[in-house]
């Protein structure tokens, strides 16, 4: 990788050959050797630093094709399992077990519907293909109704808030305790709004440090719109996101 990187500047650099070379011997076609050799290495460095953003691009799409058929692979198991549940119930004359599981399976749909239309693609992404790679960690989200986030907020602060709930995910997955990381732990997370503020509300036990994850957050932000509130029932914090559309 590191040869990769070096390649576009050794070739940039080469053209201090044939500069010392013109300015030894001053003539004509010695110019004229350094201009085509100078062109010649731009050209080359461009050409170069092009094609490693078409691999760079090219790997990023691998890796969300990939995230992407897992998910679905995911989802179909999840479909699976929920249809020889109810195929049970109805073998076994069990109507009203298999009616209160529909009830069910409809819940969870209309949450997944409820996240598809947040209208963050970054962030919905994140949360439909989260269960693929969630490790011991499951993931609740709950919407509030007919909230779409690409209507009161613009595109840049959808995509800092994706980054924010990420972020806590992530510290609240690989931080706290280390001796109850074999344990299932759960995660509820609340989308709603308050007034002009979009509020993200993370509900579990042993959640991050409030003050230490305000500073990483407005480390990598720097907006001082973004609040974070630990609430005093159980552990809960929130996030709070002033709009600005």
């Amino acid at each position: 990788m590191f040869q990769r990187i070096r390649a576009p500047y050794l070739a940039l650099g080469s053209i201090l050959i044939p500069l010392v070379f013109s300015l030894l011997y001053p003539e004509g076609l010695t110019i004229i050797i350094l201009a085509v050799w100078s062109v010649a290495a731009a050209c080359f460095g461009m050409w170069y630093i092009h094609r490693l953003a078409e691999n760079e691009q090219k790997a990023i799409l691998r890796s969300l094709e990939r995230t992407a058929i897992a998910t679905l692979n995911h989802h179909r198991h999840d479909w699976m399992n929920d249809l020889q549940v109810l195929y049970g119930y109805i073998r076994m004359n069990k109507h009203d077990k298999s009616a209160a599981y529909v009830e069910t399976i409809k819940e969870r749909v209309a949450e997944d519907s409820k996240i598809s239309k947040l209208g963050v693609p970054s962030l919905v992404f994140y949360l439909q293909s989260f269960r693929v790679n969630a490790g011991n960690l499951q993931l609740s989200v709950q919407v509030e109704e007919q909230l779409r986030l690409d209507t009161v907020m613009s595109p840049e602060d959808g995509e800092s808030l994706a980054s924010i709930v990420i972020e806590t995910v992530r510290a609240y997955q690989y931080g706290g305790d280390r001796s109850s990381w074999g344990e299932v732990r759960r995660l509820t997370l609340f989308f709603g709004m308050d007034h002009n503020d979009v509020i993200v509300r993370f509900e579990g036990s042993g959640m991050p440090d409030d003050s230490n994850l305000l500073k990483q957050i407005r480390s990598v932000h720097g907006s001082e719109r973004i609040r974070t509130e630990k609430l005093p029932t159980g552990d809960m914090l929130q996030i709070r996101m002033e709009c600005q559309t």
